[in-house]
Parts: C-alpha cells; structure tokens; sequence
C-alpha cells in the first residue's frame, strides 16, 4: 500500500500507538499526520513511514476536509487498533 496525502494510516510505533491519523503532506521519508483532536492541522505530528500502517482508504483533500471538525469526522468512520 502507498502512502499518499489523503490517505488513512495508523500509528504502529510511539506513544500514539493504534491511533488513526489522516496524511497531509508527504517529505522524503516523513509524513506529516493530523487527526483533529490531540494533532491539528495547526501543527500536525511528523512522522517517518516506516512507523505507519496504511489501509486500503484514501480520502479527497478537499475544504470540508481541510478542518479538525472535517477530519475528525472522516476518521470516525474508522475503527482504531485496540
């Protein structure tokens, strides 16, 4: 799986471990990831790859989701890692 802005990642490694992040923006190997709560888009997390597990959903950066509320409710559809 390919990570791309857009796409639905979670955490594999660190304390936000399990957690469901939305890529914004992608930097050699690092990724920056907001989920618009603890991470917003104000100051998303950076993140390299290799700590990341994609799923098979991407999702359109478009103006509804360019907010904590958009993200926030485009990630609630998913369910976390317990």
């Amino acid at each position: 799986m390919q990570i791309q802005p857009g796409s639905v990642v979670y955490s594999k490694a660190g304390h936000d471990k399990g957690s469901l992040f939305l890529v914004l923006q992608i930097e050699n190997d690092y990724v920056y990831l907001a989920d618009g709560k603890l991470r917003k888009l104000e100051k998303p997390k950076k993140k390299k790859q290799k700590h990341l597990q994609g799923t098979n959903h991407v999702l359109q950066l478009d103006e509804t989701l360019l907010s904590n509320a958009g993200i926030r409710k485009a990630l609630a559809q998913f369910k976390p890692i317990q």
